[in-house]
């Protein structure tokens, strides 16, 4: 089965970014996140797409 999302700390720890960059990329509309519950996840597609624009 394939990730569709990830914690934030698991998405910046992908992108070798801290945590305040993670959440100004979240703020900025350039990684997209979902909420369950109390948790905010980061929807992996945009992780992806957020890499491939920066190459």
């Amino acid at each position: 089965m394939e990730v569709l999302t990830c914690t934030a700390i698991d998405a910046a720890r992908s992108l070798g970014i801290g945590k305040t960059k993670l959440y100004e990329l979240i703020g900025q509309g350039k990684l997209k996140t979902i909420k369950i519950g109390r948790r905010t996840l980061i929807k992996a597609d945009s992780i992806r797409t957020l890499v491939d624009e920066a190459a």
